[in-house]
This record gives structure tokens, C-alpha cells and sequence, in this order.
């Protein structure tokens, strides 16, 4: 009778694991993994219920350089998708941490690694990557989502990367990628029209992210406070930047949350321009949680310190 009740046992325990190891992959929720904030919040507006995304970014790091935790690995040996920015914008971090995980399905070539870059034309593609200029992007400056047209492109791969891994739930996706575009069609045509009174407008910025938001609204973008990319500014350089800001009436300057605020201060005063702080992904600055609301956020405020300069 024991032999007869463990083997029935046995039988149910093996007829169970077989019922489990049948649930298709897409039972459970599409992890997704996203190297900046920005990505993280298209993928959960297209995804919705249905996915499960994690950020490495919180939005107050520097895009090149976030924090590499041991807790990323495990995430990232669960993830279907790995989303990145791309123009090798997360190339201090992101390789290692590829690395470890030893994920196949996230590695590059794979379905499951989503470069949002493809499909944009880079700005600023360098003659040289020499060391001497700086930390040079070798395939052009890599911040176009501060350009809201260019992130429909980013929210494009993302919807192609996800109908390719999870098929069966195309039409969910389709349904909320067209209402988020929708959304956000919306929210461009008020910035542009708000933004109507940056045109011409000059400004600095404290590193190079601001080139492709500047050709959007027409704005002119003066230069950085970094010597070059990655180097902190010399005496010579702010001084150099001070007397040029005069000169030509730059009335803005952007100071990155990332960096401290001392030096941008300080050009401010002496050239009697607008200093401003600016997210440069969700989460940057308090109220900025997704990315219709971080680029409200930064349309809104220069906006504000252009009125404030008149």
C-alpha cells in the first residue's frame, strides 16, 4: 500500500513538472532590462502589464558612467531584452556587465539586444577618437533623446524588439505604442509651438548633451564648460568661455544634475545669464518620472528663463 501511494505520488509530482515545463516562455511577463531611465519608460508604455523592466539608471547619473552593482547580473541573466541608447553612450559599463552575465539572448547580434539608436543620424561624428580631445563618441554624440521626434525612433526599435520575442502579444503592443505616440505627437506639436521664443536663443551647457534638443527648438548651442568631453574646465578655458559669453550675449547656462553646481554658479554670475538644471533622463529632478514629463520639464524651464532674461 506505501509502495502504491509513493508511486502515485511520484506519478503526479512527474506529470506536474511536465504541465510546468509546458507553459510557453510568454506566461510569464517579458523582463526587460533598459541601461537609462528614458528607455525604461517607453518600454513599460508599450509592454505595459505584460513586461517586467528594470533600469540601471535611476536619472541622476552620468549616462557614460552609472554605477556597475553586483545586483545587475542577475537581472540581467533573467532578461529577454537588453535596451541601450547605443553610439556607444554606455561603454564605460555596460560590456563588463554584459560579461558577467553571460546572458545569450541579450548578447549583441541576438533578438534580445535592442541598440534604440538605429534609424538615427547621428550628430557630431568625430575625424578622430585620439585621447587628447577628450571622452570622444566614436559614432557621434550619443543624447538624441533630448530630442522627442528622435525618440519616436527609439520607441519604434523598442516595439520591433518586443513584437520579434513575444509575437502572440503584437496587438497589445500595437494598441499602446500608437496611444503613447499619440501622446506624445500631442505634447511635440505644444512644445514646439512653446518653444517658439528659444529660437536664436544661446546658451552652454555643462557637457555636450544638448546639441540635437538645440536643432530641434532652433536654439543655439554655444558651447560646454568642460574643456572637452569627460575633461573638467581650466581656469584659462572659464575665462576663455566667460569673455566669448559676453561678447556674444549667451543668456543661458545648463548645469547637468550630475555635476556639482559651483562652476556653472560662478559663469552664471559673471556673465549675467540664467543658470538652469536640467535632467538629462527621467528622474533627473524631482517631478521628472517619465520622459513626457522630464522634457515638459526642460521645455518649460528654458522657456522660463528666456522670459526672465527679457
Amino acid at each position: 500500500m506505501k509502495f502504491k501511494l509513493l508511486r502515485i505520488v511520484l506519478t503526479l509530482l512527474l506529470m506536474t513538472a511536465f504541465c510546468l515545463s509546458a507553459i510557453p516562455a510568454y506566461a510569464n511577463k517579458i523582463t526587460i532590462v533598459t541601461t537609462l531611465t528614458d528607455l525604461a519608460d517607453l518600454a513599460r508604455a508599450i509592454g505595459g502589464d505584460l513586461v517586467e523592466v528594470h533600469s540601471l539608471a535611476t536619472g541622476v547619473e552620468d549616462t557614460h558612467g552609472v554605477p556597475m552593482k553586483p545586483s545587475f547580473v542577475p537581472v540581467m541573466n533573467r532578461a529577454d531584452l537588453l535596451i541601450l541608447v547605443g553610439l556607444d553612450c554606455e561603454h564605460a559599463f555596460l560590456p563588463a556587465l554584459m560579461e558577467a552575465s553571460k546572458n545569450p539572448r541579450i548578447q549583441k547580434g541576438n533578438p534580445g539586444y535592442v541598440d534604440c539608436s538605429k534609424g538615427v543620424v547621428p550628430r557630431d561624428v568625430p575625424k578622430s577618437t585620439d585621447h587628447s580631445e577628450g571622452d570622444v563618441h566614436p559614432y557621434g554624440n550619443p543624447h538624441y533623446m533630448l530630442d522627442p521626434v528622435l525618440a519616436k525612433t527609439a520607441l519604434s526599435n523598442i516595439f520591433n524588439a518586443m513584437a520579434t520575442v513575444a509575437p502572440q502579444y503584437i496587438a497589445e503592443f500595437t494598441s499602446n505604442r500608437d496611444a503613447y505616440l499619440a501622446t506624445l505627437n500631442a505634447k511635440i506639436a505644444q512644445w514646439e509651438t512653446k518653444a517658439k521664443v528659444l529660437k536664436g536663443v544661446k546658451f552652454v551647457s555643462y557637457h555636450e548633451h544638448w546639441p540635437y534638443f538645440a536643432e530641434r527648438f532652433g536654439m543655439n548651442y554655444f558651447g560646454t564648460i568642460e574643456l572637452k568631453p569627460g575633461i573638467d574646465p581650466t581656469a584659462r578655458h572659464i575665462e576663455e568661455l566667460t569673455a566669448a559669453m559676453k561678447a556674444q550675449h549667451v543668456t543661458i547656462v545648463v548645469r547637468e544634475p550630475q555635476f556639482p553646481e559651483k562652476t556653472p554658479k560662478r559663469i552664471a554670475e559673471q556673465t549675467g545669464a540664467t543658470l538652469v538644471t536640467l535632467p538629462i533622463m527621467p528622474g533627473g529632478v524631482p517631478n521628472t518620472e517619465t520622459y513626457i514629463k522630464m522634457m515638459d520639464y526642460i521645455v518649460n524651464t528654458m522657456v522660463a528663463a528666456v522670459q526672465a532674461g527679457k
